[in-house]
């Protein structure tokens, strides 16, 4: 069975055909993010410091480091990456002890990171293109580390599955000559947006079974990708990842934790709650409140996603602990035997009588 092998000094995480799904967080990236991006630029690490403590309580394997800011005082990324993603990396590694995930389109960046990283931490990325792949598969050959493919060339991203796997196959081939084993190698065959192409979940899931099947290679992608523009899209994550995990798919790099609610729209809630004459008990928490009235929690905790990866590592077998996840998830004051049923079927105790 193939098993890619990411390490920090202390701990492995394995992203394999049989082990639980891989999850790699997300959050330590400032694309999208203006407050972080500002943040990073001035030099200051709180939110990096929360979102890594956050991802890693919430259940994630690996944390995906990207410091791609492009600074107001210095356009140019080649240089203001590559010690900015040394920084960052220095940092979380201190804080945390799982492996890393090295996130950027800057070769400089690249090695920057595999320079301070400690362990074999997973490389983000290489593409098809030749001078592409002349450029970081020498890194991944001379560092010996893991590398995810990203299955696009210089024609861009096809929107046909058959070519995806082409170029997945030939990003394979290709670190094959510079010594690099395809279990060294994670697939991104890059899931499109449900809502801007409806075929777009069948076709990754068929892709991932012929990438696993025909090339042996571990796959990864961006879930959130599939739900990109359309309403409720935590429901369409929770539907996405675990048909992917039994299409093949052994990883993602994805938000593990749900968000807290934040103080603007706690005190939203209570003045609608006051408003329709509802008196709440003198000295209520906000905690308290926004579980009381469903809105989730004030403190950042594991979102619904990591809920429906469990689940999918127990039902496909992968969840070396599934006893104990059951137990944890049962509500409180019911048997420990799951109301008569266990992983091996139904119990074989009788009922006791009232």
């Amino acid at each position: 069975m193939t098993k890619t092998i990411v390490e920090s000094k202390t701990k492995t995480a394995i992203i394999g055909f049989d082990q639980p799904f891989c999850v790699i967080g997300e959050r330590i990236n400032p694309t999208g993010r203006k407050i972080l991006a500002a943040q990073l630029e001035a030099g200051d690490f709180s939110t990096v410091e929360r979102d890594a403590l956050a991802q890693v309580a919430a259940g994630a394997n690996i944390l995906d480091i990207n410091a791609g800011v492009v600074y107001n005082t210095n356009p140019d990324p080649n240089q203001t990456e590559p010690p900015l993603m040394r920084k960052v990396i220095q940092l979380v590694q201190g804080l945390v002890d799982v492996p890393l995930c090295i996130d950027s389109s800057v070769p400089g960046a690249l090695e920057a990171g595999l320079e301070v990283c400690e362990g074999r931490p997973l490389l983000n990325s290489v593409t098809g293109e030749e001078e592409r792949l002349e450029i970081i598969l020498p890194l991944v050959k001379k560092y010996n580390v893991p590398v995810v493919a990203i299955s696009n060339d210089d024609t861009g991203i096809s929107e046909d599955p058959e070519v995806r796997f082409a170029v997945a196959k030939r990003i394979v081939e290709r670190a094959a000559d510079f010594g690099i084993p395809a279990h060294d190698i994670v697939v991104d065959p890059l899931v499109m947006p449900i809502g801007a192409m409806a075929t777009a979940g069948q076709q990754v899931f068929a892709l991932v079974r012929k990438l696993r099947e025909e090339l042996g290679v571990n796959t990864t992608c961006g879930a959130s990708n599939v739900s990109f523009g359309l309403p409720n899209r935590h429901g369409i994550n929770n539907a996405f990842l675990p048909m992917a995990i039994t299409a093949g798919m052994t990883s993602a790099i994805m938000n593990p934790i749900a968000l807290p609610v934040g103080p603007k729209k706690v005190a939203e809630k209570r003045a609608e709650v006051e408003a329709a004459g509802v008196i709440l008990p003198k000295g209520m928490d906000d905690e308290t409140f926004v579980q009381m009235f469903g809105l989730g929690s004030t403190k950042p905790r594991a979102g619904k996603e990591m809920e429906a990866i469990r689940a999918a590592n127990l039902l496909t077998n992968n969840d070396p602990h599934g006893s104990d996840w059951i137990r944890t998830n049962q509500p409180a004051g019911s048997g420990s035997d799951g109301g008569g049923r266990g992983r091996g079927g139904r119990s074989g105790g009788r009922r006791r009588r009232a």
